[in-house]
């Protein structure tokens, strides 16, 4: 795999909703051509108070946002168009394409992403996905979206992005693209 564009962000828990074990959440992402996305995501906290989905086989899911799942929007900043990744910790994923603000949802038609789960009991929970598919996206420059459902084992969940609207956790809202990846001068 050749090198690319490498970034790193901390992710920001939302205000309304509790944390308890997980100290951050760190994603470093990056971008090898419009077809081609790493994202490393880790969970600073003690493994043990993390509730994670068991293994499973690695298939299109629907619903994966209702636990622990890691999840990343593409937007084009011209129509406002996106694309919606999750990545569970047991594997499984979906994709989305929305033709604007939650419109238009339909699945989007690509090869199955490359998750693996990782960490230690002393770094915390880490989770890596790989996407690449020709043609995946346009072209840069893109509006990012990076986000994390985290569930605790006591039942607690928080929602991190790296920006979060006014309002309840919601990572749709174009607030929540807070992250703009440009092409290489």
């Amino acid at each position: 795999m050749k090198q690319g564009n490498i970034g790193a962000s901390a992710l920001v828990a939302h205000p309304d909703t509790p944390v308890r074990a997980v100290s951050s959440v760190i994603c470093v992402y990056e971008w090898f051509d419009p077809g081609e996305w790493r994202f490393n995501f880790l969970v600073t906290a003690p493994r043990k108070a993390l509730k994670l989905p068991a293994p499973a086989a690695p298939a299109r899911t629907d619903g994966l946002w209702r636990h622990t799942c890691f999840e990343l929007f593409l937007r084009d900043p011209a129509d406002g168009a996106y694309l919606e990744f999750n990545f569970s910790p047991s594997g499984q994923w979906a994709a989305y394409e929305f033709d604007g603000y939650r419109a238009g949802m339909r699945p989007l038609e690509m090869d199955a992403p490359l998750i693996n789960p990782g960490g230690s009991e002393a770094e915390g929970f880490g989770l890596s996905a790989l996407l690449r598919q020709p043609g995946l996206w346009r072209a840069l420059p893109v509006r990012v979206g990076i986000s994390a459902v985290i569930e605790e084992a006591d039942g607690t969940t928080s929602y991190w992005a790296l920006a979060h609207p006014p309002g309840k956790p919601d990572f749709h809202h174009a607030d929540s693209f807070a992250l703009e990846l440009k092409p290489q001068q």
